[in-house]
Order: C-alpha cells, then sequence, then structure tokens
C-alpha cells in the first residue's frame, strides 16, 4: 500500500505549476528515510541530480555523505534529503520566488510526513524559506533554531565547502556536531 509520502512524490513527478518543469529531465523529489530523525534540506537539483533523479549526488553529495558518517556517524540512507525546488533551474542559476512558491506546499508536506527531529539547512535558499528571514547563511550558522517542535541547524552549501576550502568545511562540521548533539536530546 502506498504510504502518503509515496503518494506526495508521484503528485510532484506531474507537477506543472511553474516554468522549470519545462525543462527538466525528472523530478527530483528526495531520497533517504521516511522515517528519519536528521532531514536536509537544500537549494534544489543540479544537473547530475536532474539526470539521476536523486538529490546530491554529485560532488556535493559526495562531501556531505563524508560528513555524516565522520560528524554524525549515520550513513546517507538513515537521513532524509530533499530541496526548496524540485527541478533543475535551467544553468544552475538560482530558484526565483514563483518557482520556490510553487515547491513550498510539497517541502512542507514533507517535512510533516517524516517529522524530523533536526532539520539542516543547506545554503541560503533553504535556510532563508525554513527560517522565513533575508539574513544570509553567514550570520544565520552557527546555532540552532526551534522550527515548529524541530530543531533547525543552518549549514553551508557543500558546494560553498568545496570552495570556500577548510575554514567553511570546519563550519560545516561545527554546524553537523551541532545538528547530532539536538538529536540525542
Amino acid at each position: 500500500m502506498p504510504t502518503r509520502l509515496s503518494l506526495l512524490a508521484e503528485e510532484a513527478s506531474g507537477c506543472t505549476l511553474c516554468g522549470l518543469a519545462a525543462g527538466r529531465t525528472q523530478v527530483v523529489f528526495a531520497d533517504g528515510s521516511p522515517d528519519a530523525d536528521l532531514m536536509f534540506v537544500g537549494e534544489g537539483p543540479g544537473a547530475e541530480e536532474d539526470r539521476q533523479g536523486l538529490p546530491f549526488v554529485g560532488r556535493s553529495g559526495k562531501l556531505l555523505g563524508r560528513l555524516l558518517m565522520e560528524e554524525v556517524g549515520i550513513q546517507r540512507s538513515d537521513c532524509y534529503i530533499a530541496n526548496v525546488v524540485k527541478c533543475r533551474p535551467p544553468g544552475n542559476r538560482d530558484p526565483k520566488p514563483d518557482e520556490i512558491a510553487a515547491c513550498r506546499p510539497y517541502l512542507e508536506e514533507q517535512v510533516d510526513l517524516v517529522d524530523p527531529v533536526v532539520i539542516v539547512t543547506l545554503g541560503n535558499f533553504a535556510s532563508k524559506l525554513l527560517l522565513d528571514t533575508d539574513t544570509g547563511i553567514t550570520k544565520l550558522r552557527g546555532r540552532a533554531y526551534g522550527y515548529g517542535d524541530r530543531s533547525l541547524v543552518p549549514t553551508f552549501h557543500p558546494a560553498a565547502a568545496l570552495r570556500g576550502g577548510a575554514d567553511v568545511l570546519a563550519r560545516m562540521r561545527a554546524d553537523l556536531a551541532r545538528a547530532k548533539m539536538l538529536m540525542a536530546r
């Protein structure tokens, strides 16, 4: 029997609510455990994600997987990974407000159905959306925020760590250690 989450993924697979639908190979809905205590929310799929239909499978995803093991002690399959927008923006441009608005109900329902203890937002778009702020990730990260009865930990997108070097990576590690501590409560 299909779960509500699988029915939502099926509904999203046919979505045409914004212009991103016209250029996608496929909808990149999510990956991981629907019962996860830890959920990651990124910005949107890139080229490799669009091709494979899974979030965070390129270089950023490999780094995220490594950090999950090293800092949290879990496999990628033990968490739930989604994005703000479910279709790839052309040329990996930033998602537009109407595209974010079109996908927001899917993300909100994913959060409700997975019901994680901790949400880690990866980068500006996910952090700003879920915290309903214009403040950037550099100022947001470094602490946890309440998100309903959950904790939300903003951190850098793994792509920023790949570009930004050891300092950005160290901050990401600290944020993931914070998420692990919050999950243990």
